[in-house]
């Protein structure tokens, strides 16, 4: 899950404050402005970042039309939100792969930056969402283990691998590497390249030499946004040395504060391709800034949800169960388990919910529920009924809730607590099913959330 709290925090707490207010005036304009600057800073936005941001909107602030709308708050969120996107960079870019077969990948970056997991990672985005063949290498001479990582992981994700040992030249491995693919007619090479603790001209020269004898179409700029406002400055002196053509922001979901996201765009030049969003293979993300810019002021991102939806939904499982309610059949507890799968496979419960609209006005103790282990023990609860019980919950008893509790490792309270809810959910699986599906119910939310607009409390559980 994308994690961008403590900026979306401060910037919901500013422009909240406007919204009470009838109009916009020059002294509450220049109060506004000031704290969103402090949140931008304290988000480990890079200084001249921030005030570039600032200078925009209050140029636009101070506008006619702006400073005699009677909704403040609004029209201040779009001016943020627009400018969010403005230095994040308007689109997302994508790669360009258009050349002659193998289309080279470049990745560049420091050590522990996540750099081979994110080759393996785009190899598996490129194979599965581009439907490319790709071959991986690496060109770390220094760290064996980083070749046998990328062994590891090229199985995992089911691409090519070409072997290398640290006794070859990165050079030679190179061309080996795609004189391999072009034998294999292979889409895709993407090469991993050695990281140092630090930027040492050692490192700088031996990865200048080797862009010069592949001349990648793509050179990509690893980087840790969990170190802030280094993350731009490492990516600035990468590019200073290499003619870059895009970033790759890992470790989004931790305790970055968001500043890297903003920075690296503005000081660099070059755009954020995509993001590490998890450490699983698939998390990784097309960095869409209007998406991003959403997200950070709690307007949700539903394009993103529908877009994982139709990737990671079993369609024969959800068209098997809209037949089954239709018929009049109960949503079961086997449908249950099923739709926790599903669940999973679109990044747990805080991945759904990051997504949608007004998450960022449920107090912390609501969200602090929604979280994964309870899905997990709930997982545990139905694996403990027998498939009877699963098909026809109406059959469990107390004296079935004590086997069952000791099966799990729960309580009888956790299991009347489940059996509550699922009735609850029973109907509204009748409900959605009237209304066309999920999927349909998604569609419709689209475009449905105004600026500062949320989801109804109720909507949400």
């Amino acid at each position: 899950m994308l994690n961008f709290n403590h900026l979306s925090e401060r910037l919901n707490k500013v422009i909240k404050n406007l919204t009470g207010q009838g109009r916009l005036t020059e002294a509450n304009v220049e109060d506004t402005l000031r704290d969103i600057r402090i949140a931008l800073l304290e988000a480990d936005v890079a200084l001249p970042v921030a005030k570039a941001f600032i200078d925009q909107i209050k140029t636009k602030a101070i506008g006619k039309e702006v400073m005699e709308s009677l909704k403040p708050g609004e029209v201040l969120i779009k001016l943020v939100h627009d400018e969010l996107v403005a230095t994040m960079g308007e689109y997302n870019e994508a790669l360009h792969l258009k050349t002659q077969s193998p289309a080279v990948i470049l990745m560049a970056g420091l050590q522990g930056s996540g750099k081979t997991t994110t080759v393996a990672k785009l190899a598996r985005w490129l194979k599965q969402s581009q439907k490319k063949s790709v071959l991986v290498a690496s060109a770390d001479i220094y760290r064996p283990a980083a070749i046998d990582q990328l062994a590891t992981l090229a199985k995992q994700v089911e691409v090519e691998f070409y072997p290398s040992d640290a006794s070859q030249d990165p050079i030679h491995i190179a061309h080996g590497a795609i004189q391999t693919a072009k034998n294999k007619v292979i889409d895709i090479v993407i090469l991993d390249t050695a990281g140092r603790l630090h930027i040492d001209e050692e490192m700088m020269t031996e990865i200048k030499r080797l862009h010069a004898a592949i001349h990648p179409i793509e050179t990509l700029f690893v980087v840790d946004s969990m170190t802030g406002q280094d993350a731009a400055n490492t990516a600035k002196a990468f590019n200073d040395a290499l003619p870059l053509t895009g970033v790759v922001l890992t470790k989004t979901d931790g305790d970055a504060r968001g500043g890297a996201a903003l920075s690296i765009r503005h000081i660099t030049g070059k755009p954020i391709k995509f993001i590490g969003v998890g450490e699983k293979m698939d998390a990784l993300e097309p960095f869409y800034p209007d998406r991003i810019a959403s997200r950070i002021l709690g307007m949700g991102d539903i394009v993103s949800l529908v877009e994982e939806a139709e990737r990671n939904l079993d369609k024969s499982k959800a068209e098997k169960l809209a037949k089954k309610i239709k018929k009049g059949k109960s949503f079961d507890f086997e449908d249950f388990r099923d739709q926790l799968k599903q669940i999973y496979n679109m990044g747990g419960v805080m991945g759904i919910m990051s997504k949608l609209p007004g998450m960022n006005q449920i107090p912390q103790h609501v969200k602090s529920q929604l979280n994964d282990k309870r899905l997990v023990e709930i997982e545990a609860i139905i694996n403990s009924m027998t498939p009877k019980e699963r098909r026809f919950p109406d059959l469990i008893k107390n004296s079935q809730k004590r086997r069952i509790a000791l099966g799990s490792g729960t309580s009888i309270q956790a299991i009347n607590q489940l059996l509550k809810q699922f009735l609850q959910m029973q109907k509204m699986m009748k409900k959605i099913s009237k209304k066309g599906g999920i999927m349909k119910l998604m569609r419709g939310m689209q475009g449905k959330f105004p600026f500062g607009g949320g989801m109804p409390p109720d909507t949400l559980f």
